[in-house]
């Protein structure tokens, strides 16, 4: 099991990007795919046709997301937190991923730069 922590720069406020990552007809327009996303805690979600599925556990509005991410049979939950800081005039995005597979994990990483995040930062700086 492997862990990423990274620190991005999106040039939007954080009620604009945490829109991004909860409403799922803004998640289509980034990511292209039809998503299943409430931004309650407890419910279950589904992006990129299902590549990535889960459950929020804790949703804290345009501050703060934690997500189980789901890998099949693993004993130990992958969690993932994302925390949206006010800088300036768009947000600082602190990303906390822990407990991936090893066989995911360079997918993962790359897949939190291009998709996930690059992917967002495109659309909401338009």
């Amino acid at each position: 099991m492997k862990n990423i922590k990274k620190y991005y720069k999106i040039n939007a406020l954080p009620e604009y990007v945490f829109k991004a990552l909860t409403n799922p007809v803004t998640i289509e327009l980034w990511t292209g795919s039809p998503a299943i996303m409430d931004d309650q805690a407890g419910t279950e979600f589904s992006l990129w046709d299902g590549d990535i599925s889960g459950k929020n556990l804790e949703v804290e509005p345009d501050r703060k997301l934690v997500q189980e991410w789901y890998f099949g049979d693993q004993e130990e939950a992958s969690i993932v937190t994302i925390k949206l800081h006010p800088d300036g005039k768009g947000t600082s995005v602190e990303l906390l991923h822990i407990n991936i597979p090893d066989d995911d994990f360079v997918n993962i990483l790359e897949g939190w730069d291009k998709y996930y995040f690059g992917a967002l930062k495109e659309l909401v700086e338009e």
